[in-house]
């Protein structure tokens, strides 16, 4: 699945020790890892390397969660059947400049 249609939310390294049991890592850059459930493969985290913060799969999260999309990444690399009208900041590549980037909860 492309990049644009993964969307995560980053929380605190701290909260993804209740994970570890059962969790598999995948060195998938020089610059990240990826966390996978161990059992059926699902992406569950992207680890960014120097980073404070770890991103959680929003996907995975069951119930109301109050998440809410800031931004939309990867852009360039969306397909042309998507149109992104919603009037949010788009980024061609990853991630906002970190001083902009907020890890709390919405």
């Amino acid at each position: 699945m492309p990049a644009a249609d993964r969307p995560f939310h980053g929380r605190d390294r701290r909260a993804a020790r209740a994970f570890r049991a059962g969790l598999k890592w995948y060195d998938s850059s020089e610059h990240a890892r990826r966390g996978f459930c161990g059992r059926c493969g699902s992406t569950l985290f992207w680890d960014g390397r120097g980073r404070d913060y770890i991103a959680i799969a929003a996907g995975t999260l069951d119930g109301k969660t109050g998440l809410k999309i800031a931004r939309h990444i990867f852009t360039a690399d969306k397909g042309d059947y998507y149109a992104i009208t919603d009037g949010l900041p788009k980024s061609r590549g990853g991630h906002a400049p970190a001083a902009k980037r907020s890890t709390a909860r919405r």
